[in-house]
């Protein structure tokens, strides 16, 4: 069985590789809750500490399902989720990050997730109207009152992180990070490390898309977010699908797959970085799981990264309207 090493978010201690619950409940189509508690209970019994949700995915089915998978295991545990996004699914964006709100929504989670306390409170997005001293401030009054131990930020740019740190240290800043989304390298990650906040990559398989296993969106449910993403776009798709035969490539030198190999370039960014890949089937967990043990040497790095070089990627993460709400 294979042991899952501890790294640190600030002063957080969790499993090196977290599990993202999200398309448990939104944005991949159906799925099944049975099957999805098995899948986080498998996690747990791995030795995966770190579950990341949100109130937004599934409008809080997501809280109330990761609940249910934990009760009676609270203390393995550290419990992530996100506030900030004020719309239901499928309404237009609203973002807030007023006092009342975080105060509203932190009351909200705790009541969906059946706990008592919070382990990382993120905003989920950065209220473009409230200041983050606002926020964050709200945010450390939670902590104060004993709902949440740790608070974190997503998708928040650098101007944003050093104001937060200065009114309540960050722990965490999660964004997306992957071989085809490099964004945070340039300037936020060197921030984070200056201030000591934890790094936690979202997507680090690229939706999937990393793996090998989707080669079009045709076979995917007509909810599935990707068909409406830049990158899975007719054009976009066929450009990219040059990384993944490069990775394939590469993974089979190595003996493990697409998926593993690029998991274990996101796991090598620093000892400071935990991805938090996505799945709701335990075959798929156990696989990404192993990319913890894949080592993998400054040549075969350097070999991954020009798999993936900045400019060979077609088509931006996000449509025009979210991507509005991404580093500020």
């Amino acid at each position: 069985m294979m042991e899952i090493p501890t790294r640190h978010l600030g002063g957080l201690a969790v499993s090196a590789q977290g599990l993202g619950c999200m398309g448990m409940s939104h944005g991949y189509g159906a799925s099944d809750d049975d099957q999805s508690i098995a899948t986080i209970r498998h996690a747990l019994d791995l030795g995966v500490t770190l579950l990341d949700t949100a109130d937004f995915y599934g409008s809080g089915h997501n809280e109330e399902l990761i609940g249910k998978a934990v009760a009676g295991r609270r203390d393995e545990v550290v419990l992530a989720t996100k506030f900030g996004f004020a719309n239901r699914l499928g309404e237009p964006i609203e973002i807030r990050g007023d006092a009342a709100y975080v105060r509203q929504a932190c009351d909200a989670s705790l009541r969906r997730l059946g706990v008592d306390h919070i382990d990382l409170y993120y905003q989920h997005r950065v209220d473009p109207d409230v200041p983050i001293e606002e926020t964050v401030g709200a945010m450390a009054e939670l902590v104060a009152a004993g709902k949440v131990r740790h608070l974190g930020l997503s998708e928040a740019g650098v101007e944003t992180v050093r104001r937060a740190h200065a009114v309540h240290p960050i722990a965490a800043l999660q964004s997306e990070w992957s071989l085809w989304t490099r964004d945070l390298e340039e300037e936020v990650a060197p921030v984070c490390r200056e201030l000591g906040i934890g790094l936690v990559p979202f997507s680090p398989l690229g939706r999937g898309f990393l793996t090998g296993r989707y080669t079009s969106v045709e076979g995917l449910p007509e909810s599935d977010v990707r068909r409406t993403q830049p990158r899975f776009a007719d054009g976009n798709l066929e450009q990219n699908l040059a990384i993944v035969e490069k990775l394939n490539e590469l993974a089979a030198e190595k003996g493990v797959t697409a998926g593993q190999l690029a998991l274990a370039w996101v796991q090598h960014r620093g000892d400071d970085v935990v991805p938090i890949p996505g799945t709701r089937r335990q075959k798929y967990l156990v696989e990404n799981l192993g990319a913890v043990e894949v080592r993998l040497s400054v040549e075969e790095l350097a070999a991954i990264d020009a798999a993936a070089p900045a400019g060979r990627v077609a088509g931006t993460r996000y449509d025009a309207g979210n991507l509005a709400f991404v580093g500020k």
